[in-house]
């Protein structure tokens, strides 16, 4: 039997009701909405075959048209960018391979998603991917909104938390303390048999999607990035992220 070419789509996941920042996707930064600046940095990817924004809010597709951008549009009862992303796909049957890019991160590296989309499409076996810097501030550990992850001796993720993760009883030389990145890759069918399992109790407690795939016995290899950049989570981000995309060259939309 012949296999089907890879088809690797990018979609972004972009929701008016944040509980934290309603609108964020619209938020102007150095003069265009947030959900651009995201956009654009994924237009500069030399490996993604299609790129999407995922909404339910006509506001928000009618932005994204404005500069360009292919939308499909879901419902709004979604639980998790994840369960967004699958209604997506069903709207783009070429795709093999998906890396869900958050809508929030206008600062994201192109070559981190490089990365995990050509690690994905190269290992038939791993159903999803996803990323992790070393923390460059410690005290972070102690902050409920970044994720914390841990892994095993292959780089697949053991597990994720917004706790402090591991509990430093000892500090034994050579361990790093690694703070998740919220983007994801997945394999089609893997996506499509995640949303059929009901959220998970892990998941629930921590708020935190991925681990109903590791309470099901799914493998999430990490990649290690240096790319520290961090996402537009509240009001009182937005300067400090402004002042930092100004020290950025201008992004090259001309594709």
């Amino acid at each position: 039997m012949l296999s089907l070419p890879t088809h690797i789509t990018g979609i972004l996941p972009a929701r008016w009701g944040s509980t934290r920042f309603p609108g964020k996707p619209l938020h102007l930064l150095a003069g265009k909405p947030l959900i651009q600046h995201v956009w654009e940095r994924c237009k500069e990817c030399t490996t993604l075959d299609s790129l999407y924004i995922a909404t339910d809010d006509d506001r928000i597709r009618e932005a994204a048209q404005r500069f360009g951008a292919q939308v499909v549009m879901t419902r709004s009862d979604h639980p998790t960018g994840t369960d967004r992303i699958a209604e997506a796909i069903k709207t783009i049957p070429e795709a093999t391979h998906i890396i869900n890019i958050q809508g929030d991160e206008p600062l994201i590296d192109p070559a981190l998603i490089d990365e995990l989309a050509n690690t994905l499409a190269h290992d038939s076996s791993l159903p999803m991917v996803t990323a992790a810097n070393p923390f460059t501030d410690e005290a972070t550990q102690h902050d409920v909104n970044v994720v914390k992850v841990v892994l095993d001796r292959q780089g697949n993720a053991l597990y994720f938390s917004r706790s402090p993760l591991p509990y430093l009883r000892n500090r034994p030389a050579g361990l790093v303390l690694y703070r998740h990145k919220g983007i994801y890759g997945y394999r089609r069918d893997f996506l499509e048999t995640f949303i059929t399992w009901p959220p998970s109790l892990l998941e629930q407690a921590e708020s935190l999607e991925q681990l109903r795939a590791l309470e099901n016995g799914a493998r999430i290899q990490v990649i290690i990035t240096e790319d520290d950049s961090i996402g537009l989570d509240t009001p009182e981000q937005a300067a400090i992220i402004e002042a930092l995309l100004q020290k950025f060259p201008t992004h090259n939309t001309q594709h």
